[in-house]
């Protein structure tokens, strides 16, 4: 039987881990709920999984465990911080609690981050802003990275740049979490040291033919994949100009150490059309969506994000069950800084 564990132990157990790695308690707490979160809504690469990484380059000095983003500018409601390669997790959430504030003053905010570290799964940190009402859009590259082949080409050139969007309804928000590539790097990276083949072929050789093989490919194909290929390579490129552009901050830079240039919008309805149309609008399509005809025996449609959040409830209430092989990597992080580990719940 698959073990279970219990979400605040474990959460107390990883927000240890990077305590003892030297952060501050309640940054410690933040990366830790946040990874947590990312493994309870079924994004199991972009969890617990990249604790490890993330405590080897506290180890190593490449991210630091304390201080603050350099401001750069602002205008009131377009903010653009350094954030010197510290916690990318921490910095996105410490982002989104002044832009709450700055879009409740001035209808919206933006906030823009270069040098940040990796900020892991988008979409955990949505909710913090559609609970309020608030409509969120998070966009994130790595400029120091490449992984991604435009279309036709056998060269990966820019990162998967994923695209995450929050959106409040009357119900469960929308919440959209894509790349712009047809799968993730770390799906990838995961598939080939499993000695495995993915699903489909997301990936293009040095030939330029499409493969399931990661041994063999040298490239994600952008999302659209051979076909439509060039709806994603579209997207890829609005995301670079989102982000790394936008920040002043990127490729042509030549920067050596991996990270992210992350732009952070919130949108506060009642700016625009009022709060209580937004909503009745956007529950008016979801319940249109879920209530469409759908071929016999087939289940409904399902919304963006419900699958997630429904995973995250019954973790909340029943234990989460790990990926094969994260917990036991956590112990060697434990065992080494003199951490307990918590026991899997019976």
């Amino acid at each position: 039987m698959t073990a279970r564990h219990d979400v605040r132990r474990l959460t107390r157990f990883v927000a240890s881990l990077f305590e003892k790695s030297g952060m501050a308690p309640d940054r410690a707490r933040t990366v830790a709920s946040l990874l947590i979160d990312a493994d309870m809504m079924g994004h199991d690469t972009h969890g617990l999984n990249l604790a490890p990484q993330y405590l080897a380059a506290l180890a190593a000095g490449e991210m630091p465990a304390t201080g603050e983003p350099k401001h750069l500018s602002d205008t009131g409601p377009v903010v653009l911080w350094d954030g010197r390669y510290m916690s990318g997790v921490w910095l996105v959430d410490a982002a989104m609690d002044m832009a709450l504030a700055r879009a409740r003053e001035f209808g919206l905010c933006a906030v823009g981050i270069r040098r940040s570290g990796h900020i892991a799964c988008l979409q955990s940190f949505l909710t913090k802003a559609t609970d309020q009402g608030f409509l969120v859009l998070l966009l994130s590259s790595d400029p120091a990275a490449r992984g991604v082949a435009p279309p036709g080409a056998t060269e990966a050139v820019y990162t998967p740049n994923p695209i995450a969007v929050g959106i409040p309804t009357e119900k469960d928000p929308v919440l959209i979490d894509i790349s712009c590539s047809i799968t993730t790097m770390g799906m990838v990276g995961r598939k080939k040291s499993e000695a495995e083949r993915l699903p489909g072929a997301w990936l293009v050789d040095a030939d330029g033919k499409p493969t399931d093989d990661p041994a063999e490919g040298v490239a994600l194909l952008p999302l659209g994949g051979i076909d439509s290929g060039h709806k994603g390579f579209a997207l890829g490129l609005m995301v670079e100009a989102m982000t790394s552009a936008l920040g002043g901050f990127g490729r042509k830079d030549g920067p050596e150490q991996h990270g992210a240039s992350v732009t952070l919008l919130l949108l506060d309805p009642d700016a625009f059309g009022g709060r209580e149309a937004f909503v009745a609008e956007t529950s008016f399509l979801a319940a249109a969506c879920r209530a469409a005809n759908v071929p016999a025996g087939a289940a409904q449609v399902r919304i963006p994000g419900a699958r997630g959040l429904a995973a995250r409830r019954d973790a909340i209430a029943n234990g989460l069950t790990l990926y094969p092989g994260i917990m036991e990597r956590l112990e060697e992080w434990a065992t080494r800084l003199g951490v307990s580990t918590p026991r899997p719940l019976d």
